[in-house]
């Protein structure tokens, strides 16, 4: 009996063998929760994982998160200031679509008709919380949790919150709907929020939006911290402590999820809103210029995206791309179908991420209307950029510090990309606010 047993407990062990790969692919077919961490005006060069760092940036968890996760060289946002950035990310869609030209357009709120982010996880039995700043409107109908959001924890104006009066009534904190008093170091707040949601929710899908003021002005951090760097520049070593406690809750929130049991399901987004500010002593290199520039040090950012169970990290990837990315691919990853009368200009970066494509967009716009008349166009390697009546074209692959002005060498591309931007242009809305989308020399 023993002897004519064994092909029985061969074939039953054979279809256990068989059975192993499929629970685990059951495991992993589960819907990935999401996390975005933006910072805000972190420069391209404050992150020490870029080899140009200076000596005094240390980002030890940002770092980590680059080297297990994927790295574009070539990440891009849609503004060169906080707002309309946000408003592109939260649509999928260039802002331009709603109005949203300028930093005063976002900040007071694009048509409450327009389906922003959360909307699509929640019909899918996503939990989403917002934490940090939002500056998508001020008035309660834009409020995050109006919006699709079912938690928010953080303040609805403009970018310069103070790190430690959480208490103000001119510049209230929320919680949810509720205005309130809170009390610590804003960046370690949102942090400790972050951390709690994770906690919370770990047994369900979740989207955690952590939107992060740091290292926005005001010049603010703890004297302890500040007292640790000596970079000759007072303001740079005060931004050096700001950096710190960011990158500290970058790798609480990477600790947590890892805690927790979640962080191979966890597919997330680290990118910053916009270039490093001057005023803040922000370092960008290679990259020309900062914050309020259509040059690289405006517009590119640090980009990160991890998910360890659907694709391999430990890898740089070279192909642009850029937060209207963002929403495509989470939708595209939760399995979650676009409407049929959504457009989106973003598409979803898996693909890539998987080797299946190694270009994505053909052009990229980037527009501020008729107020500044600054607006840029990517196509290929080619970059133009027009200030009013000043126009440069620069050759990215060779020049990415933007340094040698082709446009004399070649008016053929400068008149090839003037056409897609003005064919681009002609589908934008007018914006929000005056004047028109386009800028007319007076």
């Amino acid at each position: 009996m023993q002897y004519k047993s064994i092909p029985i407990i061969t074939a039953l062990l054979s279809t256990f063998l068989v059975l192993i790969p499929v629970l685990l692919r059951a495991q992993t077919d589960n819907p990935p929760n999401i996390v975005v961490i933006l910072t805000d005006d972190q420069g391209y060069a404050d992150i020490s994982y870029n080899p140009l760092h200076p000596p005094e940036v240390s980002t030890p968890n940002m770092d980590a998160l680059a080297r297990e996760g994927v790295f574009f060289t070539q990440g891009y946002i849609t503004g060169n200031v906080c707002s309309p950035t946000r408003a592109g990310l939260m649509l999928g869609k260039y802002q331009q679509r709603v109005g949203v030209y300028t930093a005063g357009e976002g900040g007071s709120g694009f048509s409450l008709d327009e389906k922003i982010f959360p909307r699509y996880l929640q019909e899918a039995g996503y939990v989403s919380g917002a934490f940090g700043k939002w500056h998508l409107g001020l008035t309660p109908d834009y409020n995050p949790v109006n919006r699709g959001f079912d938690e928010f924890y953080g303040f609805m104006g403009r970018g310069a919150h103070d790190y430690y009066n959480l208490s103000s009534p001119e510049r209230p904190m929320y919680r949810n709907l509720e205005e309130i008093s809170d009390s610590g170091y804003l960046t370690n707040r949102l942090t400790e929020e972050a951390v709690n949601f994770i906690e919370n929710h770990k047994s369900e899908p979740f989207f955690l939006y952590l939107a992060y003021n740091a290292v926005h002005f005001p010049k603010q951090a703890p004297p302890e911290d500040i007292k640790k760097y000596d970079t000759g520049d007072p303001d740079r070593d005060i931004l050096m402590a700001m950096l710190k406690h960011l990158d500290d809750g970058v790798g609480d929130v990477v600790a947590t999820l890892k805690k927790e049991g979640v962080w191979d399901n966890t597919l997330l987004f680290f990118l910053t809103d916009n270039g490093g500010a001057k005023t803040m002593h922000a370092m960008n290199t290679p990259l020309r210029a900062w914050k309020q520039w259509n040059y690289e040090g405006g517009i590119r950012t640090p980009f990160i995206v991890s998910w360890p169970d659907r694709f391999e990290g430990g890898r740089e990837i070279h192909t642009p791309v850029i937060s209207l990315d963002i929403l495509p691919t989470v939708l595209d990853a939760a399995r979650i179908k676009t409407p049929a009368d959504v457009l989106f200009d973003g598409k979803s970066i898996l693909p890539v991420l998987e080797g299946k494509k190694d270009v994505l967009h053909h052009n990229l716009f980037w527009s501020e209307g008729g107020r500044t008349g600054e607006w840029a166009v990517r196509s290929g390697d080619w970059k133009l950029i027009v200030h009013k009546a000043k126009i440069e074209l620069f050759d990215l692959k060779n020049d990415v510090s933007e340094s040698k002005d082709l446009s004399e060498k070649h008016p053929d591309i400068v008149m090839k990309l003037t056409a897609l931007y003005d064919s681009w242009l002609d589908k934008m809305a007018e914006p929000l606010q005056e004047p028109g989308k386009r800028w007319v020399q007076e």
